[in-house]
């Protein structure tokens, strides 16, 4: 996808005429959606700074240009590409080239210690941590090269960069410039205030002659499939990583999957397979693998999920002590753009939550139609893997049904299949049909005797997290967790030192998830803080504590719940109100579904074990009486005061 194409001498005078932005932006509109006004505002600034620096006669006028240049099978897009010729000899042509300038507003910043490749400044309102801009800008080169066959047949030679024209380097240290970014740096020069006549040696050096826009076409309409060393590199993190070994069930379907891909591929047919899959089932397990094989196959492949944790999570372990990320993490994305998806249509998406699609995307939820349709339309082959039990926010429409509704309208071949092999909870379907009864969501429909599983209840939420530390020592794989009953304000969202979750009554207190890391569920600090939902849906510990709030509580010895407890921050339930002014009942209905849910999910990320503290007593108290004798208590397995050793001997 691009938006505004030019040569060099047709920019300078748009910009040179006051048109310049005028033109991206009704380019902008009609390709993609409404520009907001800091867009706007970017290009209004960028493109002048720009001018400068394209405006001599050094730089040819038959230079190609591209301005928001979409990044191959990703959400983003390149600022500013220009593309000519290198020298060359009488025999041998110059080299094909393209620069890649990642253009910022930002005049100040502050590096990010402990954390790859990010910094800190304000952008979208609030401080954020971003991607440092040289790395950002390598990261878009090593994705086209990596998807792009006209870039690798051609050997066109991209050259990235960044440009800070706001940005005035403080003499002595700048944290722009920080020893840690030097990598990246090296890869991708910065340029800052001050620098045109810099940049624009950096693009003589390598572009001497226009190309009339040839490499740009070429890139533009190269053919994309995944590069030998990506789906060599992507193999290599899967060998031998035991989390993403398949069993039972999960191969047979993996390998269904695999030849319904291919069938796609070969008859240009749509196809769509849903996977149902309760908690535990290893949904994920089969997603990952198929991202990787199916890549490995030439495919171009997206794995899909709502939420961003797992994402980040599965993007680190792949990625192990690589540095790569670019390579990886582009594979992995929200399914909020997929209404901007235009061209043919990519070889497979594979959704790992489906149960948690929006009807629309964006910010305020006012973009595109519907998420479930997008995907299918932008794919030849969509996998659904989907538990609509597992739906925790209002806005959580996903159902098997729609998907057939949407898959029968798009002409798509479709496919059902299950997951049901338990391999969560200890493997444990007693627990689960124990849980859910106890939770009031579904009656067990036998006497279970044995939990098999290591539930307890504890009175005190220091004693819970002093357990879930011991068995998080063993190997990092303990978390606590909680309802979202406490606020999570914008000051300590970054900050160690204030503390969210306090219970008086109990001398506790603790953060919850830092918004410093993305990868909160196997971060090492992350055991002293407290994670939710969004932190740990998708994912599994070997131990979970959970601590639940006062929105489920037990009044004449049933299980209630009280969307009133809920934070006034907790997204989830956001809208309760207006639909209880226009349908009480289906809002009570639904706010107690979706609080039960997330109480659900919560205490089954345990494999091995959950640990459960309730801010009602009274709800303590009906879960231990309706706990049928357990193979693990206090009594027969003493809770150990040192690490186990995970050899168990």
């Amino acid at each position: 996808m691009l938006v505004y194409k030019a040569t060099k001498s047709e920019f300078v005078a748009d910009v040179t005429n006051d048109v310049i932005v005028t033109r991206i932006t009704e380019a902008f509109e009609a390709r993609l959606h409404r520009a907001n006004a800091s867009e706007v505002r970017s290009w209004k600034n960028s493109m002048e700074y720009m001018n400068k620096v394209l405006n001599t006669s050094d730089i040819p006028d038959q230079c190609g240009v591209a301005i928001e240049f979409g990044v191959p099978y990703t959400n983003s897009r390149i600022d500013f590409l220009l593309t000519g010729r290198g020298m060359g000899t009488d025999d041998v042509p110059g080299t094909d080239a393209a620069v890649i300038v990642e253009l910022k507003q930002w005049d100040k910043l502050e590096a990010v210690p402990g954390q790859d490749a990010i910094v800190r400044t304000y952008v979208g309102g609030a401080n954020r941590n971003v991607s440092h801009p040289s790395y950002q800008a390598w990261s878009y080169a090593q994705m086209i090269e990596a998807y792009n066959e006209s870039v690798r047949d051609e050997q066109i030679e991209l050259l990235p960069c960044a440009y800070l024209h706001n940005y005035k380097v403080a003499d002595g240290y700048d944290p722009l410039l920080d020893p840690a970014y030097f990598e990246y740096l090296g890869r991708a020069p910065v340029f800052c205030q001050g620098d045109v006549v810099k940049l624009r040696s950096f693009i003589c050096r390598h572009i001497q002659y226009g190309d009339d826009g040839q490499v740009l076409y070429n890139i533009e309409s190269g053919k994309l499939r995944p590069s030998k060393s990506l789906q060599d590199a992507l193999s290599g993190m899967l060998e031998g990583n035991e989390e993403f070994v398949m069993i039972d069930d999960q191969k047979v379907i993996f390998e269904n999957a695999v030849h319904l891909a291919r069938e796609a591929q070969n008859s240009g047919e749509r196809h769509v397979l849903i996977v149902r899959g309760g908690r535990g089932t290893g949904k994920s397990v089969v997603a990952v693998n198929l991202l990787v094989r199916l890549t490995a196959e030439e495919m171009v492949v997206q794995y899909v999920s709502k939420n961003s944790a797992p994402r980040n999570v599965y993007t680190k372990l792949l990625q192990g002590g690589s540095r790569s990320k670019a390579y990886i993490s582009s594979l992995f994305r929200g399914p909020g753009k997929f209404f901007e998806h235009s061209g043919a249509p990519l070889d497979v998406v594979v959704d790992d939550e489906a149960h948690r699609l929006n009807e629309k995307s964006g910010l305020f939820q006012n973009l595109g139609e519907n998420q479930i349709k997008e995907i299918i339309a932008a794919s030849r082959f969509s996998v659904f893997f989907i538990d609509e039990t597992q739906r925790v926010t209002i806005k959580d429409i996903g159902t098997v049904s729609d998907i057939k509704v949407f898959a029968e309208h798009a002409g798509a071949h479709i496919h059902e299949a299950e997951l049901n092999s338990q391999f969560r909870c200890n493997g444990s379907d007693s627990y689960l049909d124990w849980l859910d009864d106890a939770l009031g969501i579904r009656v067990a429909e036998e006497r279970i005797v044995d939990l098999d599983y290591d539930f307890r209840v504890f009175d005190d939420p220091n004693e819970l997290f002093a357990a879930i530390a011991v068995k998080n020592a063993v190997a990092n794989k303990a978390r606590v967790v909680a309802g979202y009953c406490w606020e999570w304000p914008k000051d300590s969202k970054a900050n160690p030192g204030l503390h969210d979750i306090v219970l008086p009554e109990h001398d506790f207190s603790r953060s919850w998830n830092l918004d410093s890391s993305t990868t909160w569920a196997i971060d090492g600090s992350s055991i002293d803080q407290v994670g939710c939902v969004h932190t740990s849906q998708g994912l599994e510990f070997d131990y979970v504590g959970v601590i639940v709030g006062d929105d489920l509580r037990v009044v004449d010895n049933l299980i209630v719940t009280d969307h009133t407890k809920r934070a006034k921050s907790d997204a989830s339930l956001r809208g309760i109100k207006a639909m209880t002014k226009i349908d009480p009942e289906r809002a009570a209905r639904v706010a107690d579904e979706i609080i039960r849910n997330t109480y659900r999910v919560l205490m089954t990320r345990g494999l091995k074990g959950c640990y459960v503290f309730c801010t009602d007593t009274r709800l303590a108290t009906f879960l231990r009486e309706r706990m049928p004798m357990p193979s693990y208590t206090p009594a027969t397995r003493p809770l150990p005061l040192v690490a186990e050793d995970p050899s168990g001997s």
